[in-house]
C-alpha cells in the first residue's frame, strides 16, 4: 500500500467532529423525547385514575359500628352487619339482611377484624393528596354538580340535591369534619361511574337526610346516622361510634369495582402547592413532544 493509498483510506474512516456532534445530539435528543413522553403519559393517566381504596374484611359488610347499631323499620342490608369493640345490634329484626350475603356479628373475632381493616382503609382515604378543594364543602345545588375521578377535600360537606359523578375511576371525598345531606339529595353515577369506587371519608359523623339516594362507602371515624327512608349504594362504616338505621337500604356497592391501576408518584413532603396540568394537557403534550424535535432535527439537517 503506497502513501496516498493509506492517507485516502484513513481520510474515509475519519468521522467529521460536526457529524459526530450531530450524531450525539440525535441520540440524546431522541433519549430526552422519549423520557418526556413516557413522563408525560404517565402523568395523565395518574391523574384521571388512582388506586381504589381496600376494604379488607371491612368489605363483607354493609354496615360496621364500633358502638352500637340500632335500627328501626324494615331495613335492609345487603352484606353483614357487626359491632366492635362495642357489643349492641338491636332492630334486626324487623331489619334484615339479604340472605346468603352477611350475618350479624356482636364483638366477635370477624366484626374485630373488620375494625382493623376499617382503620387502614380510613387512613388511605384520609392521607391521599387532594387535588381539589370544594369551597365552602357545598355539593350539588349552589356548589359542586358535576365531578370527575379525583380526591376533593373540603371542612364540613353538605349535599343539597343532586351530584353527578361523572367517569369511571375514583372518587375520594375527605371531609375534615362531618357529611350532612338534604332531604331528597342524591348521587348520580354517569359514564360507568361506580358507587364501589366512591369513598366519603368524615373526620367526624355523618348524616344522611331523609330518603337521600348515597352512593358510595361512608368511612366515619365517629357516627353514622341514616334518617327515614335513605338508601346507600355502598356501606356504612363507622370506626368509634354508632350507626342509626331508620328504614334504610343499604347494598354495600353496586356496578362492579372502580378500575385499580398503579397509583400515582408520590409527592416529596416538603412540595406544596404545585400546579398541575390537566389530563388531555398531558397527553397532548406526549403527542407533540416527538413532533417538535423531529422538526428541530430536519431544520439542523438542513
Amino acid at each position: 500500500m503506497n502513501a496516498q493509498t493509506a492517507s485516502t483510506t484513513r481520510s474515509q474512516n475519519v468521522v467529521p467532529p460536526v457529524a459526530e456532534e450531530d450524531s450525539s445530539f440525535i441520540r440524546n435528543y431522541r433519549r430526552l423525547l422519549a423520557s418526556l413522553g413516557l413522563v408525560a403519559i404517565a402523568c395523565a393517566v395518574s391523574s384521571a385514575w388512582a388506586q381504589n381504596i381496600n376494604l379488607g374484611m371491612a368489605g363483607n359488610f354493609g354496615v360496621l359500628a364500633g358502638s352500637a347499631v340500632t335500627n328501626t323499620g324494615p331495613t335492609v342490608v345487603t352484606g353483614n352487619v357487626g359491632v366492635w369493640p362495642g357489643s349492641s345490634i338491636t332492630g334486626f329484626p324487623p331489619g334484615s339482611i339479604v340472605p346468603d350475603t352477611g350475618f350479624t356479628h356482636h364483638a366477635d373475632p370477624v366484626a374485630q377484624a373488620a375494625q382493623s381493616d376499617l382503620t387502614i382503609a380510613y387512613n388511605d382515604a384520609a392521607t391521599r393528596v387532594c387535588g381539589t378543594t370544594i369551597a365552602g364543602g357545598l355539593l350539588g345545588a349552589g356548589g359542586a354538580t358535576t365531578l370527575t375521578p379525583g380526591v376533593y377535600c373540603m371542612g364540613a360537606g353538605s349535599l343539597n340535591g343532586t351530584l353527578t359523578l361523572d367517569g369511571a375511576g375514583v372518587y375520594i371525598f375527605q371531609m375534615a369534619s362531618s357529611l350532612t345531606t338534604a332531604s331528597g339529595s342524591s348521587i348520580a353515577l354517569i359514564n360507568q361511574a361506580s358507587a364501589c369506587g366512591v369513598w366519603w371519608q368524615v373526620t367526624s359523623s355523618a348524616t344522611l337526610g331523609t330518603t337521600t339516594a348515597m352512593a358510595g362507602n361512608i368511612l366515619a371515624l365517629q357516627s353514622i346516622t341514616l334518617t327515614t327512608g335513605a338508601t346507600v349504594d355502598g356501606r356504612a362504616l363507622a370506626r368509634n361510634g354508632a350507626v342509626t338505621l331508620d328504614s334504610n337500604n343499604v347494598t354495600a356497592c353496586s356496578g362492579g369495582p372502580a378500575t385499580p391501576v398503579p397509583p400515582p408518584v408520590a409527592i416529596p413532603e416538603d412540595v406544596t402547592n404545585v400546579p398541575t396540568l390537566s389530563t388531555w394537557a398531558l397527553l397532548m403534550l406526549a403527542a407533540l413532544l416527538p413532533m417538535a424535535g423531529f422538526v428541530a432535527m430536519r431544520r439542523r439537517a438542513g
